[in-house]
C-alpha cells in the first residue's frame, strides 16, 4: 500500500497527470471489449426494448446467456471458477456499454454484481465451484436479497430470521424481501438473514427451494424491462453449507459488495448519458424553427455543451477510480483461501471515490436527461422518442445501492474518519491552508490553480467544522452533505483537469482541445458552486465577527478571473453536433 494512492488523499496530494489513468489509455484489448458490449447492447438489446418493456417471458434469461457467451458476465470472476479475471477497467466498460440498455441493465448488474460478487469475495472453494461456472454462463441466474418492506437504507434492521435445525444441518428461513432484481428468473437468491434474530448473516438460497416464493412484479415508473418482484421465505430450509462467510458477518459482504455496485452504477450512468446525448444531438439538427436547425440557437448549443461537459467529467472521474482500482488489485496477494476477501478489503480502501462517483454520475444523468426531454420539447414526452424512456429509467438510479443521501454521509464520514486518523494528512493539509491565508492570497490565474483553490476552499470549510464539532459532525447532516458536495466537486475538477493535461502531453494541445474545454467549462463553474457551498455552511457554523472573518478567508481563497464560459460551451455544442454524438 505504501506506493498507491490512498483513499480520499485526492484532496490532500499533488497528483500528476501521468499517474492517473482515463480512457484514452485505452489497450486494444479494451477496445474490443467496448466493441463487443456495445454491440450486444445496440443489436440484441435495444432492438428488442419493446419486449423487454412489455416483459416478454424468457427473454431477459435469452439475453443473459447471450451476453455469457460474449464474455459479458465473468470479468470479476476468478480462471478457476470458469471467469475471465479481468481488470477492472473492463468491467467498468461493460457496465457502460449496458447504461444503454434499460431496464436489461439492471438484469445484467443483478447478475455480475450484487448477485455474484459476494460469491466471488466471499464464498468458499465449494460454494464457487457449484454456483461461480453457471453464473458466468447465464445458466445460474442470481439475485440479491437485503432489502425488506422495512429495512431500505437502514439495512441492518432487516427483520428476516433464521434458525438452526435441532440435527445442525440447515438452517430454517422466514421472512419478506422487496424490491428484488431478477426475481422472475433467478435460480439462486444471495439472502440476508438475522441467525436467532440477531446474527446478521448471508445465505446462499436456491430458488426451487420448498417454502420460497416471489410475488407479482412490481409496476415501475422505469426499468420495466428488470424484473423485480417481492420474495417471501416460510420456512425455507438452506443447508449449513450454503451459509456465506461467517455468522454474523453479514455486515461485511453487504457494505463490501455496495462499494463495487457504486461504481458499476455509475458506469451504467455515463453509458446512458452519452446516449441521450446522441438523441438530443440528432434531434437538435433535424429539428427546423423559424427557419434553421434548433441546433443553431445558444440556448440550445448551452444545454448541449453542458451536457458533455458534465459527461465527460464524470467520465474523467470514473476511470480514474478504474485506474486506483486495478494499483490496488495488482498489489494484492490473492493466491489463497481467502483471496476474495483480501480483493473487497482492497477495494474498500477507494469506499469514498466509489460513492462520490455513484452520486456524481447519477446525478449528472438526471441533468443530462431532463436537458435531453426539454431538447425534444413536446415530442420528449412522448414514448415514440426514446428520450422519454430514458428519463423515466434513469431515477431511480440516485436510489439504487445506497440513496444519494446515505452516500453522501458515507463520502463525509470517510474522509473525516480517515483524516482523523491519520491514515491521510488531512490536519496536516488543513493547518497549511489557515498558514496561507495569515499571508497574501493572490489572485488565481488559470485552470490548475482554481482546482487548487477548489481544495483550499473544502479544507478550510472543513477544518471550521471539525473545530467546532469534531467527530460530531455527522450529527450535522445538512453540513455532511455540502461538504460531500465540494468533495465531489474537487474530485470531478481535478480528474477533468487532469485528464486534459495528459491528453495535451501525449497527443498535443490541438488532439486535447475539447476535453480541455470541457474542463474549462466545468472547474470555472463549479468554483462559484464550492465558494457558495462554503459560505451556506459558514453561515450554520458561526456568526457575528467570526462569520465575518471565515467569509473573508473563502474569498482570499476564491479570488479568481472568469473564464468566457457561454463562448466554450458554443465549441464544444458545434463539436457534439457536428458528429451527432458525445465527443471528446
Amino acid at each position: 500500500m505504501s506506493n498507491l494512492i490512498k483513499g480520499g488523499n485526492f484532496l490532500c496530494e499533488q497528483i500528476t497527470p501521468q499517474a492517473i489513468y482515463t480512457p484514452e489509455d485505452f489497450t486494444d484489448e479494451h477496445k474490443m471489449i467496448y466493441r463487443t458490449a456495445l454491440g450486444f447492447v445496440n443489436d440484441r438489446v435495444l432492438s428488442q426494448m419493446d419486449d423487454l418493456e412489455a416483459k416478454k417471458e424468457g427473454l431477459n434469461k435469452a439475453l443473459l446467456l447471450e451476453a455469457g457467451e460474449l464474455g459479458l458476465l465473468g470479468t470479476d470472476v476468478p480462471e478457476e471458477y470458469g471467469g475471465y479475471e479481468m481488470d477492472k477497467i473492463s468491467t467498468c466498460i461493460i457496465a457502460e456499454c449496458m447504461g444503454r440498455a434499460g431496464g436489461f441493465a439492471m438484469t445484467h448488474g443483478g447478475q455480475t454484481g450484487i448477485g455474484q460478487l459476494p460469491i466471488v469475495y466471499f464464498g468458499t472453494h465449494e460454494q464457487k465451484m457449484k454456483y461461480l461456472p453457471g453464473i458466468v454462463t447465464g445458466e445460474i441466474g442470481t439475485a440479491y436479497a437485503l432489502t425488506e418492506p422495512g429495512a431500505g437504507s437502514d439495512a441492518l434492521s432487516a427483520k428476516a430470521w433464521a434458525t438452526l435445525s435441532p440435527d445442525g444441518k440447515y438452517y430454517v428461513l422466514n421472512g419478506t424481501k422487496q424490491f428484488i432484481t431478477n426475481s422472475a428468473f433467478a435460480d439462486i437468491f444471495i439472502v440476508f438473514a438475522k441467525v436467532d434474530r440477531e446474527k446478521f448473516t448471508g445465505f446462499i438460497v436456491d430458488a426451487d427451494s420448498e417454502g420460497l416464493s416471489t410475488g407479482p412484479e412490481e409496476h415501475k415508473m422505469g426499468i420495466k424491462g428488470s424484473s423485480t418482484r417481492t420474495l417471501i421465505l416460510e420456512n425455507v430450509k438452506v443447508p449449513v453449507e450454503n451459509v456465506l462467510f461467517e455468522i454474523g458477518k453479514g455486515h461485511v459482504i453487504a457494505f463490501n459488495i455496495l462499494n463495487m455496485g457504486r461504481y458499476k452504477l455509475a458506469g451504467n450512468a455515463v453509458g446512458n448519458c452519452k446516449q441521450a446525448i446522441e438523441l438530443a444531438a440528432q434531434f437538435a439538427v433535424d429539428r427546423v424553427q423559424f427557419g434553421k436547425s434548433i441546433a443553431e440557437f445558444g440556448l440550445i448549443k448551452e444545454k448541449l455543451g453542458e451536457m458533455a461537459t458534465r459527461t465527460y467529467v464524470a467520465e474523467s472521474m470514473l476511470y480514474r477510480t478504474g485506474g486506483l482500482l486495478d494499483e490496488m488489485m495488482h498489489s494484492l496477494d490473492m493466491s489463497g483461501p481467502d483471496g476474495g476477501q483480501v480483493a473487497a478489503k482492497g477495494i474498500e480502501e477507494y469506499a469514498l471515490e466509489c460513492s462520490i462517483n455513484k452520486v456524481f454520475a447519477t446525478e449528472v444523468q438526471g441533468y443530462v436527461m431532463d436537458e435531453g426531454v426539454q431538447i425534444h420539447g413536446g415530442y420528449g414526452v412522448t414514448s415514440e422518442y426514446p428520450i422519454e424512456r430514458l428519463y423515466r429509467d434513469c431515477r431511480v438510479y440516485r436510489i439504487f445501492e445506497g440513496t444519494n443521501e446515505i452516500n453522501r454521509t458515507v463520502i463525509t464520514s470517510t474522509l473525516v474518519r480517515r483524516g482523523l486518523s491519520g491514515q491521510i494528512p488531512l490536519k496536516e493539509a488543513i493547518s497549511e491552508v489557515n498558514e496561507k491565508l495569515a499571508g497574501e492570497v493572490v489572485t488565481r490565474n488559470g485552470e490548475a490553480e482554481l482546482v487548487q483553490a477548489g481544495k483550499e476552499i473544502l479544507l478550510y470549510t472543513l477544518g471550521a467544522v471539525l473545530g467546532k464539532y469534531g467527530k460530531d459532525i455527522l450529527k450535522y447532516q445538512e453540513i455532511v452533505g455540502k461538504i460531500a458536495d465540494m468533495c465531489m466537486r474537487v474530485f470531478g475538477m481535478e480528474s477533468a483537469w487532469l485528464r486534459a493535461q495528459k491528453a495535451a502531453a501525449n497527443y498535443g494541445e490541438e488532439a486535447a482541445k475539447i476535453k480541455m474545454n470541457m474542463a474549462k467549462v466545468f472547474i470555472n463553474t463549479a468554483i462559484g458552486t464550492m465558494v457558495n457551498l462554503a459560505k451556506e455552511v459558514m453561515a450554520a457554523i458561526a456568526e457575528g465577527d467570526e462569520l465575518k472573518k471565515h467569509l473573508a478567508n473563502i474569498q482570499k481563497l476564491s479570488s479568481y478571473i472568469p473564464a468566457d464560459t457561454i463562448a466554450i460551451r458554443q465549441e464544444i455544442a458545434s463539436a457534439v453536433t457536428s458528429q451527432v454524438k458525445y465527443v471528446v
